[in-house]
């Protein structure tokens, strides 16, 4: 009897899962690993085969969840171009720091999705955990050489989304973001074939 092999298939919905898990955890890193809050409301869990830190803390969870609740649905209709998790100076509000996760749009698997009647893609989940894997352990090695906050800091996440988009309530525009005396550093970046997603921080050099 031949067996026919079954192609992996990540549908759009699928992606911005994907996508969404990543964010999750690349912010909860940098707020941990940037000492915004004690490390002790942090606790461990496996994920992409690497040991990553999420916050306990109830208005941390509540307020990533519904951004990532609300940003998986503008990616599954290609309405967000950017998301932006930036660190400010309480004192004064300055941005001292600007970590953008820029996403793109690619075509997947024309073939298959041909054959399903819907946009899908047909990359090796494995490949794309490993891929995220990189970047993540990329973002420690990052951090690591950046300058010290020496000052107490608070952060917020921008959606850079399509101006037709509907706006939840309770969620406002914002201004641009601006880094005085700004370094950037690229880091690598991970595709599902159906996105792409880029992580590029953006600091404030000190004096």
């Amino acid at each position: 009897m031949s067996q026919q092999q079954t192609k992996n298939c990540i549908t759009l919905r699928g992606s911005a899962q994907i996508l969404c898990e990543y964010l999750k955890f690349a912010i909860n890193s940098v707020l941990f690993q940037r000492g915004l809050y004690p490390p002790e409301t942090f606790k461990a869990e496996q994920q992409y085969g690497i040991t990553l830190l999420l916050s306990e803390d109830p208005l941390i969870k509540d307020f990533l969840t519904n951004l990532l609740t609300q940003s998986e649905e503008w990616i599954v209709n290609k309405k967000v171009d950017k998301l932006s998790l930036i660190i400010l100076n309480v004192a004064t509000k300055e941005v001292l720091e600007c970590w953008d996760f820029n996403v793109q749009y690619e075509d997947g698997d024309v073939a298959l999705s041909k054959e399903k009647n819907e946009t899908v893609s047909s990359k090796d989940l494995k490949k794309i955990k490993q891929e995220i894997r990189d970047v993540m352990l990329q973002i420690a090695a990052t951090i690591s050489y950046l300058p010290f906050l020496d000052c107490r800091c608070s952060f917020d996440v921008l959606v850079h989304a399509r101006p037709d988009c509907d706006i939840p309530e309770k969620w406002a525009e914002a201004k641009p973001v601006e880094i005085t005396n700004a370094q950037n550093v690229q880091l690598k970046s991970f595709s599902t074939s159906l996105n792409k997603m880029e992580t590029v921080v953006s600091y404030k050099l000190t004096d």
